[in-house]
């Protein structure tokens, strides 16, 4: 393990540890009156179990039984995201108390109402995160218009459906892939495209749930392009993961360009990511697309939208992304919109256009708070050939110049 990574790792547990320590002891001094005496230990105990079950649960799937890692996994997803807003919660409470020492506005009385404090602080965050449990089963189709300034043969337009960051695994079954499927064949498109974190990290649900069978009943056109994320790397079977898709008719693209019908090219890049944990680092955009016809519209697949000026400067038309989920929760949508250049939606530089889904599952808690899941569909239109609207020419090819 990399100097770096410990120093991560040693950060996040400090973190991790100190913010649930202050929940619990904010809930103790709100509760603890409650429990019969001697029995702090055993409340000690249970928040500890409570506040690391996700860690247990993802770390242990080795050691573990299934079932319990996949229990403790789910159980500490949720916790996850109530530890968010339990902490805003009480940081705010502790301000307003802070202010009280100075100012004095609330009376005394107040001090005894920790109790009443501490079940509306939890039946607050309940709230929040029940809404934001349905809300992440609620998926948007979110559409665009989009303009490619170059003919594409005889292809005057092309209709795309494009997913992001599902993160199939225990939490995102194969119950939702099915409701995804389902969606996407109703828009009945030209073209499927994935740009990234398919599967979340652990290969096994995928193929015990029969997820690629699911794959296969996607239908379009010109077939269905992915490329991998971050997780795909993560979990350490991307060569697996590329089997078992392309098995269900999935094309996966890795820092390789494919010509589609003649008339366009998908390309898709490898992440940034398999420097960490899939040896060798993705190759540079202009080797990826060496021999492609940049007369041709060039759409591209990079799970993380970072690097533009690359894209840009090698003639790349349309970038589909994904990776920012626009923070999940709020208040991290605030972060992820200060990271990147864009972390969700449309974005135009002269010639060069992105557009950044945030996706249409979760990573970690099944929740979202900051935004709504998504399904993305496109209507790309692309320039007139050379010969116009009339009739076609005897022969034509767009390879050459006019």
């Amino acid at each position: 393990m990399n100097l770096p990574m410990l120093t991560f790792i040693i950060v996040f547990l400090t973190l991790f540890s100190g913010l649930n320590f202050y929940i619990g002891w904010r809930g103790w001094q709100a509760f603890g009156r409650f429990f019969p005496a001697g029995y702090d230990a055993v409340y000690w105990i249970a928040f500890a179990l409570l506040a690391f079950s996700y860690l247990l649960g993802r770390l242990g799937n080795k050691y573990l039984p299934e079932s319990l890692s996949v229990g403790l996994s789910v159980i500490g997803a949720y916790w996850l995201a109530a530890m968010v807003y339990l902490v805003l919660s009480l940081v705010a409470i502790d301000l307003v108390r802070l202010a009280n020492s100075w100012l004095h506005f609330l009376s005394a009385g107040t001090r005894n109402l920790a109790p009443l404090t501490g079940l509306a602080v939890v039946l607050l965050v309940a709230g929040i995160v029940g809404y934001g449990a349905w809300n992440s089963r609620q998926p948007r189709l979110t559409h665009y218009d989009i303009t490619i300034n170059k003919p594409a043969g005889e292809l005057r337009e092309l209709y795309a459906v494009m997913v992001s960051d599902i993160h199939l695994g225990n939490i995102i079954h194969n119950g939702r892939l099915i409701d995804m499927t389902d969606r996407i064949n109703s828009l009945n498109p030209d073209i499927i495209l994935l740009p990234g974190d398919i599967i979340d990290e652990n290969i096994g649900p995928f193929v015990e749930q029969r997820m690629p069978d699911t794959f296969r009943q996607l239908k379009s056109k010109y077939g269905i392009y992915a490329v991998f994320g971050n997780h795909e790397y993560i979990g350490g079977h991307a060569d697996e993961a590329k089997e078992l898709l392309e098995g269900a008719g999935v094309t996966v693209l890795r820092d390789e360009v494919r010509e589609v019908a003649g008339s366009f090219y998908v390309a898709g890049r490898d992440d940034h990511a398999k420097n960490s944990f899939g040896g060798a680092g993705r190759l540079p955009l202009a080797q990826v697309l060496d021999g492609a016809d940049r007369s041709l519209p060039l759409i591209l697949l990079d799970h993380q939208p970072s690097q533009l000026a690359e894209a840009r400067s090698q003639g790349v038309d349309l970038q589909l992304s994904g990776h920012t989920h626009r923070g999940q929760l709020f208040p991290f949508n605030l972060v992820t919109g200060r990271i990147f250049e864009t972390d969700w939606g449309y974005l135009r530089q002269g010639d060069y256009q992105i557009v950044v889904s945030c996706g249409f599952g979760t990573w970690g808690p099944p929740i979202r708070t900051g935004n709504h899941p998504e399904i993305v569909d496109l209507t790309i239109r692309f320039q007139e050939p050379p010969w116009g609207k009339g009739d076609r020419p005897g022969f034509y090819n767009p390879r050459l110049p006019n």
